[in-house]
């Protein structure tokens, strides 16, 4: 069942019983902060802590795939990242493409299916190309699913729905009643998954930045001050650990919560 999208009083019972018996979230969704420090504090230019950061990226796959969740959203490249600076921005490209030519054997062998979410129309031909052949290779795999946010912003995600159903509305395809929440959800990225669960940010900072707004309106957020290359299979089990004690009420109060699971 997708969490977030329905109001706490259509949740019957059954549905209810099954949210609190969860311990391990089935969606994960992560802000990757922190490489350009690392890589400063060492004082190394900023383009080895994003190098470093897809070693941890690997790691973090491989503990979300053995812990059995379902589906991991890693925000790579935000739409306001292009205001970077134009050296780092080119840099990160070229590392893109580099790691998605790398990596995508290991994905398909591990079981793991690549889906780029995002408006990747500013890319390159060359990167759109590779983006496209990655995801094909790894359509049929079901041990887990690795969105990578590329060009994403969570304004721009419940923006481009909107639009689509729009352009529905003004073809006559529907109407302006069925316009919904459901609706919506069913033409953002990652449609097909469950809502965030978790969201974890590294690196110190203690805000969203724009990511999956909408998926996450039920999510936990727990933020660390690791910086992404340091955080380490260790510091993944316990933002786990932390979801796994805090009581999701979805707008009941923590007596029902409780008396649902003393039942």
């Amino acid at each position: 069942m997708s969490i977030g999208s329905q109001s706490s009083t259509d949740f019957s019972s059954e549905e209810i019983a099954e949210l609190v018996k969860q311990s391990t979230p089935k969606h994960v969704a992560i802000i990757m902060d922190g490489n350009g420090r690392w890589a400063q504090a060492q004082g190394k230019p900023r383009v080895m802590g994003h190098k470093a950061g897809v070693k941890t990226v690997r790691r973090a796959v491989s503990t979300a795939r053995d812990m059995g969740i379902e589906s991991l959203t890693l925000f790579a490249f935000s739409s306001e990242n292009w205001r970077r600076p134009d050296k780092e921005v080119t840099l990160l490209m070229e590392l893109f493409f580099t790691v998605l030519q790398r990596e995508i054997k290991l994905l398909y062998k591990n079981g793991v299916r690549l889906n780029i979410i995002g408006d990747i129309s500013r890319f390159s031909e060359r990167l759109q190309k590779q983006i496209a052949a990655a995801e094909q290779k790894t359509a049929g795999n079901s041990d887990l699913i690795l969105n990578v946010a590329a060009n994403y912003g969570g304004r721009w995600d419940i923006m481009q729905a909107a639009q689509t159903l729009a352009k529905k509305v003004e073809n006559g395809e529907m109407n302006s009643s069925q316009f919904t929440e459901e609706a919506i959800s069913e033409h953002l990225c990652m449609q097909n998954q469950p809502e965030v669960d978790l969201m974890i940010r590294t690196g110190g900072d203690y805000r969203i930045s724009n990511f999956v707004l909408w998926q996450a309106a039920y999510a936990e957020l727990v933020f660390t001050d690791t910086l992404w290359p340091d955080f380490d299979e260790s510091a993944f089990k316990h933002a786990i650990a932390v979801f796994a004690s805090r009581q999701r009420r979805f707008g009941l109060t923590g007596c029902q919560i409780e008396s649902m699971q003393s039942e």
